[in-house]
């Protein structure tokens, strides 16, 4: 084991409650924060960090805050803004806190999953940790910690993080977090409290990502985005470096490489979809990134004669956006996006499930008529909310639709914290693109290739994880947690077509 050397620590540089029924996809798991800020509404600017991270995950949030002796945690299911109200940040004072906003990977949407998680120490010493990312060797390490006769109380894997630290600790919250990493596997990107720190760490792979910005204060914070460093009035610094722990106490902020860079394989569906097109990664801002790769995808794929290309709102407007400059054809708005009908407490009834996409998208009859169209959109999991759409389009009275994606084909599940089908409800699975073109009843269809959506980020493909787009994991997937995705291994009976005839008549959309 690599020994903790407390001379490698450094000073850094200054320099609506339910989940969308049609939403069918890919998910991400978490978004997380942290600050510390001594005679800063700590609690306060902790909420508006989660407010910013919101997209990252709708199911629960919390936020643990220190007073410099002991630490108060409030979680509950639901978005930001139902968890937390005026009363409850004005009885949250402290000098640090850490954040968190869920959506399900391991552990499902139950209220003892919500985040923070906060355990003691031996000697009494509280903890709280925030996770983004999925390990792959959750189930060999809740078994260690139970044979030593630890409580697990909850189903998730940050759980298992936060007691591998409890009980690594013996007075160096650095050292415990250091022996802890040597044993994690998967994605991690973490925030972790203790009363008188605010920590954040990243795997040795930075699937996930995560950032340090400051406070006009001269304060510290770390968020998995920078979008949420602009809404709290802090100026972005960097990424926390794969491997890297960055500390945040009285003394300042300071960092040590507790263990090795591994890869650096940075999601690229976080470039693709998850993250804010405001969001900065690899120092790239993520909106010029998705209209460079609507350009790459006009060379690719052109539509000759097209008369108009429209996105579907929202993340498919910046590679709409790149298309159109690209290809010369106009763009405009061919479809208008409710934003609250899912975020509601009252069901839709079956009839109005079966309406589908009609529910959350209006076409604009009098911009699509008798018009050939190029609709981009981000990605096609299982083809559902794809078909409806084009559907929905020529109902409108358009010529033609032809469907551009600024991703390559998802055919491989995601295992570092992206709820992502299993493979056999991936359609491009076993699927080519031509089968899809008919599945969805486009005129055409055009995948941006892998190729082309690197050279969009401007960077070498060795920098990101594209397992869900080749199969390439970075991180080693244990078998038994493979076979629970993985369905066309060797020897596996594919899924029929009416598997896939059925998912085209579901009502689930995005």
């Amino acid at each position: 084991m690599q020994h903790f050397d407390p001379s490698a620590i450094i000073p850094l540089s200054p320099a609506d409650t339910q989940e969308d029924e049609f939403d069918t996809r890919p998910k991400e798991e978490c978004g997380v924060f942290g600050i510390f800020a001594p005679g800063e509404d700590v609690a306060r600017i902790t909420f508006f960090g989660l407010f910013a991270l919101q997209h990252r995950g709708q199911e629960s949030a919390g936020m643990a805050v220190s007073t410099g002796s002991f630490i108060k945690v409030h979680k509950k299911v639901g978005l930001v803004t139902q968890v937390f109200d005026q009363g409850i940040i004005e009885h949250l004072p402290g000098i640090c806190a850490i954040g968190h906003t869920r959506y399900s990977t391991t552990g499902g949407n139950l209220e003892c999953n919500a985040q923070p998680m906060l355990v003691h120490a031996k000697d009494g010493t509280p903890i709280a940790v925030a996770h983004n990312g999925n390990l792959v060797n959750t189930s060999q390490l809740r078994l260690e910690l139970e044979l030593a006769g630890c409580e697990l109380l909850t189903t998730n894997d940050t759980e298992v993080i936060a007691h591998l630290i409890a009980r690594a600790y013996e007075g160096h919250i650095e050292e415990a977090i250091q022996k802890t990493m040597e044993k994690l596997e998967g994605a991690y990107s973490l925030t972790i409290l203790t009363p008188d720190k605010v920590l954040a760490v990243r795997d040795p792979y930075g699937i996930r990502p995560l950032c340090i910005g400051r406070m006009t204060t001269g304060n510290y914070v770390v968020s998995s985005e920078s979008c949420s460093l602009q809404t709290i009035g802090a100026e972005y610094i960097r990424e926390v470096e794969p491997g890297e722990v960055i500390i945040l106490d009285r003394e300042g902020i300071r960092d040590f490489q507790a263990v090795p860079l591994r890869q650096r394989s940075t999601c690229l569906l976080e470039f693709i979809y998850f993250a804010r097109p405001d969001s900065l990664i690899y120092n790239k801002t993520l909106h010029t990134v998705r209209r460079k790769m609507g350009q790459e995808l006009a060379k690719e794929h052109p539509a000759a004669g097209a008369h108009l290309v429209i996105p579907i709102p929202d993340t498919g407007t910046p590679g709409a956006l790149g298309y159109a400059e690209m290809s010369g054809t106009p763009y405009g708005e061919g479809v208008i996006k409710s934003r609250y009908i899912q975020r509601t407490f009252i069901q839709p009834s079956q009839r109005m499930r079966d309406m589908g996409a009609r529910m959350k998208y209006t076409p604009l009859k009098d911009a699509l008529a008798g018009k050939r169209i190029v609709m981009v959109d981000d990605s096609i999991v299982r083809g559902t909310t794809t078909g409806k759409l084009v559907r929905m389009l020529m109902e409108a009275g358009a010529l033609e639709v032809h469907v551009r994606i600024t991703a390559p084909p998802v055919k491989f599940p995601c295992y570092y914290g992206i709820d992502m089908a299993d493979q056999k409800e991936l359609v491009a699975a076993k699927n080519s693109v031509e089968d899809i073109r008919r599945m969805i009843g486009a005129t055409s269809l055009g995948y941006l290739s892998l190729e082309g959506a690197v050279r969009a980020v401007g960077m070498h493909k060795s920098n990101f994880c594209r397992a869900c787009f080749d199969g390439k994991y970075p991180i080693p997937i244990p078998q038994d947690v493979k076979i629970t995705k993985m369905m066309f291994q060797e020897n596996q009976e594919e899924p029929s077509k009416d598997f896939f005839d059925q998912n085209l008549r579901e009502p689930a959309l995005r």
